[in-house]
């Protein structure tokens, strides 16, 4: 099994890179590539892209990155959800190193 992650979606690139900032400073975790989606309504939210930030580490360093990222990030623009995978089978912890920011 892999190590845990913690996925948290946040309102722009912008609050991902300090989301991410801040979750690397509060535990001994290590981040994924971010990913983005951009919603269907996109043109009606604030900030129209959507960032996520995957930390990797024990289950407890994980949930401490995510409670500083999600502190970091609603001064920032906000969180849309957060999430933690204590341990990803092999096929999810594949998908989790697909990201969509280098694709138009």
């Amino acid at each position: 099994m892999a190590k845990a992650v913690g996925i948290i979606e946040v309102y722009g690139l912008v609050a991902a890179f300090v989301a991410g900032d801040a979750g690397c400073k509060a535990a001994n975790v290590t981040m994924e590539q971010f990913d983005r989606n951009k919603p269907a309504n996109a043109d009606k939210l604030a900030v129209p892209l959507i960032v996520t930030v995957k930390f990797r580490g024990s289950v407890e360093d994980v949930k401490m990155a995510l409670k500083a990222a999600r502190e970091a990030a609603m001064q920032v623009s906000g969180v849309v959800t957060e999430h933690v995978i204590s341990g990803p089978e092999e096929g999810a912890d594949k998908m989790l190193h697909l990201n969509g920011l280098d694709k138009s």
